[in-house]
């Protein structure tokens, strides 16, 4: 039997998707799943690696991109290799939050959003990292970090 190819996509991501497709009746169940798939393969996910995606799950793009953008860890521009999480809740930001984002930004030389030049960070708000007790807190990746301070900072990035 010949594979089906889904122009954008690999060959693993499209195995890693049938994969968990075989555990749902209903195909648009795995749309979070699937896009996931594909960001850690390219840290981000392309229109066409959406469109594919959307092909591959026999349902429409502008389906899957209401999916994809209502969740904010799925990443619909390039991002930097290391992304740092500031957590914007109320505790976080009565506690320094926006203090820390500019210190990172500073630091990086970029604005919320963008990649550093050396493509390595891209900062990014998120709501409540469920540390209030510990704020302002940041998740460097998969890594939750408490009390941030600029000396923190400092060591995040490796000053």
């Amino acid at each position: 039997m010949k594979k089906q190819v889904f122009e954008g996509l690999s060959s693993a991501e499209i195995d890693e998707i049938n994969a968990e497709m075989s555990h749902y009746e209903d195909k648009m169940a795995v749309s979070i799943e699937a896009l996931k798939i594909v960001q850690k393969y390219r840290r981000w996910v392309s229109d066409e690696c959406l469109i594919a995606v959307a092909e591959l799950l026999e349902i429409s793009p502008t389906q899957l991109e209401a999916v994809a953008t209502f969740y904010n860890l799925i990443y619909r521009q390039p991002v930097g290799k290391t992304i740092i999480h500031y957590c914007n809740s109320v505790t976080c930001w009565m506690l320094g939050s926006d203090q820390v984002q500019e210190c990172l930004c500073r630091h990086l030389n970029v604005e919320l959003g963008e990649m550093s030049a050396d493509g390595e960070y891209t900062i990014l708000p998120i709501v409540c990292l469920g540390a209030c007790d510990h704020a302002p807190v940041v998740m460097v990746g998969d890594e939750l970090r408490l009390d941030i301070t600029e000396d923190a900072v400092n060591e995040i990035l490796g000053r």
